[in-house]
């Protein structure tokens, strides 16, 4: 993989500062990384190493190279999973609010792999490399339900060949901010990257294909809970999908602006369960589908909320 990176600044991107400019130009590094690598005199404007605090002009050429990457060695530990369906080739689990699904920048223990590598005692497929064993598809840190993980690559390939069809069904259970006046209806936007952040997501013309269902399950004063079907599966497409037609979900400070209200106090991030999943098994062709409880913490605002 080529480490070289070399661009050239627009009008648009003129007195903007460095860091701030290569973190948005380039989304899979963080600000703080690019801090780092300046601090080292590692990126050059037309040739010549800047500090954080440079300001972009119009035409300069920035280019750097990063360092080769280093895997950590993920460890297997011994932390409880709460086994919907095992057997010989996949697992499902309902991932609890709050854990990680694969290790990254920040996260290498106490992630659904760390845990899955124990119980499954190396027996995962190893298509996404020793980063990701076993992960064919991932919800957010802060959702909580149904996670499939394949424990050999027959299954990842089938899995993931189902996924890219959207041939998979995936419910979820959410409280959205306002009251939904439709009993239920088909949100069909483009999501992207946001132009104006790029660590979020947003309805973004130039974005790929993205299509919700959902319909009303109860109304409340102020709230609705709602299911949501998904047609697609894009990176926070429920979240961003449901704040795009003025409904965010309860909890979720990322794409609320400014809609988190009262009841979301305490929660931990977004209020959204992964209920329904279901698939044609890789080995046996007999369709499954399971249905996970909704967690303790979503209950309880269910029978809190007044009506």
């Amino acid at each position: 993989m080529d480490n070289a990176f070399k661009f050239t600044i627009t009008e648009d991107m003129e007195d903007e500062r460095i860091d701030k400019c290569v973190s948005q130009l380039i989304d899979s590094l963080s600000r703080s990384f690019i801090q780092k690598l300046l601090k080292s005199n590692e990126v050059f404007v037309n040739e010549k190493p800047v500090k954080s605090n440079y300001r972009v002009k119009y035409d300069d050429e920035v280019t750097f190279t990063l360092p080769d990457a280093v895997e950590p060695e993920i460890e297997a530990e011994d932390i409880p999973l709460d086994i919907v369906y095992e057997d010989a080739d996949i697992l499902i689990i309902n991932k609890p609010k709050g854990m990680v699904v694969h290790p990254a920048a920040g996260h290498y223990n106490g992630t659904v792999v760390n845990a899955v590598m124990f119980h499954c005692k190396g027996n995962l497929s190893g298509i996404n490399g020793v980063m990701r064993p076993g992960i064919v598809h991932r919800i957010d840190m802060d959702t909580t339900g149904s996670l499939i993980i394949c424990k050999n690559d027959i299954s990842h390939n089938a899995i993931a060949a189902q996924l890219k069809e959207h041939s998979i069904t995936r419910k979820y259970h959410a409280i959205v901010c306002g009251v939904l006046k439709e009993d239920e209806g088909t949100i069909d936007k483009p999501i992207g990257r946001d132009p104006k952040d790029r660590k979020q997501m947003a309805v973004n013309p130039q974005g790929k294909d993205a299509i919700t269902h959902y319909r009303v399950l109860k109304r409340f004063k102020g709230y609705t809970y709602v299911e949501c079907q998904l047609e697609t599966g894009r990176t926070h497409q429920i979240r961003v999908h449901m704040a795009s037609i003025g409904h965010p979900l309860l909890g979720d400070e990322t794409y609320s602006h400014g809609g988190v209200k009262k009841p979301s106090a305490g929660l931990q991030g977004q209020c959204l369960h992964a209920k329904i999943i279901g698939f044609v098994h890789p080995r046996t062709g007999d369709y499954m589908e399971f249905d996970t409880e909704l967690p303790a913490y979503f209950q309880q605002l269910l029978d809190k909320l007044p009506e």
